[in-house]
């Protein structure tokens, strides 16, 4: 698996051995795991009506009792089903964001969401990074998870947006925030990373390369994707794309991002932005994807719950309480600091830095390439990692909802 492919999916397996499912074939555990998925996302609906709490929060937790830490419920065969799922549903996230940057979006507020973007991730990087430090952390992790404590999870916060029906300024300054904020994280990480390298006395020469690659890779890929399809899409129904054209692009992505091991959340959300501003006879460009992404998202949030580890609760240590607070710390404080310079209002810089909380597959993904690529100097930060992504999943949704019920913009009918 290549660098960029561990840094764009939840690179955790689910590692399940269910004696429900032994004695069926693979087709039929398939098929009834499918369907018991949705329907665990309809109860999961439900329920969150119910209790007041974020869908994805109790999708998560769903998977949490589902999967090996609890239950043992699902079949070992839904090992392999992850990755492609959660390619295939940040893909989808990646488009949906992209479509957000139109021109007139980034003539009206594209400045303000750069500002906050930019700075709520260096000051993420600083507060953590200084704060490891001063608890007696080793430089080499502190820059290492550092960079890690930048990243977020767009699917998450995404999905907590299109739940409440939230809209206005404080919304589109999130949507744009969280677009912006994987892109920016990857290349801080990356700094990092080769300082912590160059700390340490090895050759950082090949992952600077790869980065430069796995960013302006995924930025061509992008645009040579993007350009035609805004010329295509569209014309065999007037005003919108079919669920056809709408699947074959999303797959397209996926697959040849894969393949030149680029960032498929980058890929996407640049073929995004190009049909948003492209295709002009489109309507609603991204209307299919809003409406069948959602099936996807339970299957993606119910296996990413799976993948969790309570058991990496134990194992987080002084390090990993100090990651958890610093990093919520930095995101508060960046956020709010980034919305005083872009000149946001006192409620929206106030709660914006809640609603960036959620951290799950692009973070593990860069502490498995820590990890695999240098593991004497990342010996701690997977756990810690682990661990916290753990917290932030379960906690994230949930302060991305209060942030956005402080704000006034979520219609009274859907609190």
């Amino acid at each position: 698996m290549s660098r960029y492919q561990e840094i764009s999916i939840p690179a955790l397996s689910i590692h399940t051995n269910s004696k429900l499912f032994s004695p069926m074939d693979p087709i039929s555990q398939a098929l009834i795991t499918i369907g018991l998925l949705l329907l665990i996302g309809l109860f999961s609906e439900h329920i969150a009506h119910q209790v007041r709490l974020p869908k994805v929060t109790i999708l998560l937790g769903a998977g949490i009792l589902a999967g090996p830490s609890v239950l043992h419920f699902f079949p070992p065969s839904l090992d392999g089903w992850f990755p492609i799922v959660s390619e295939i549903a940040l893909v989808m996230i990646g488009f949906v964001l992209g479509g957000e940057f139109t021109r007139k979006h980034i003539q009206t507020q594209g400045h303000q969401t750069f500002i906050v973007a930019l700075t709520q991730a260096c000051m993420t990087a600083a507060v953590t990074g200084t704060g490891l430090l001063l608890l007696g952390t080793q430089l080499e992790t502190a820059l290492l998870l550092a960079g890690i404590a930048t990243a977020t999870d767009p699917a998450a916060t995404l999905a907590v947006l299109k739940e409440t029906k939230a809209k206005g300024h404080f919304t589109s300054i999130i949507k744009g925030v969280v677009a912006l904020d994987d892109l920016i994280g990857i290349i801080l990480f990356s700094i990092l990373f080769t300082t912590a390298e160059a700390i340490s006395g090895q050759n950082s020469t090949n992952e600077m390369l790869s980065s430069l690659w796995g960013t302006g890779g995924a930025i061509l890929l992008g645009l040579l994707l993007g350009v035609p399809a805004a010329f295509l899409t569209g014309r065999t129904q007037p005003g919108e794309a079919t669920r056809e054209e709408a699947l074959s692009i999303v797959f397209l992505c996926t697959g040849l991002a894969l393949w030149l091991e680029v960032s498929s959340l980058l890929t996407a959300m640049t073929t995004g932005i190009v049909i948003a501003n492209r295709a002009t006879h489109h309507e609603r460009p991204f209307h299919e994807i809003e409406n069948i992404q959602w099936i996807f998202l339970i299957v993606f949030f119910v296996l990413a719950g799976a993948s969790l580890r309570l058991g990496a609760l134990g194992e987080i240590g002084v390090t990993g309480i100090g990651y958890v607070a610093f990093r919520t710390l930095g995101k508060i404080t960046g956020a709010r600091l980034g919305g005083r310079i872009a000149g946001l209002s006192t409620t929206e810089k106030t709660w914006l830095g809640a609603t960036l909380l959620p951290q799950a597959g692009v973070a593990i993904g860069m502490a498995l390439l820590s990890t695999t690529k240098q593991p004497d100097l990342a010996r701690d930060v997977l756990p810690v990692t682990i661990a916290a992504t753990v917290i932030f999943e379960l906690v994230g949704p949930v302060c991305t909802h209060f942030a956005l019920t402080r704000s006034g913009e979520i219609p009274e009918k859907t609190q």
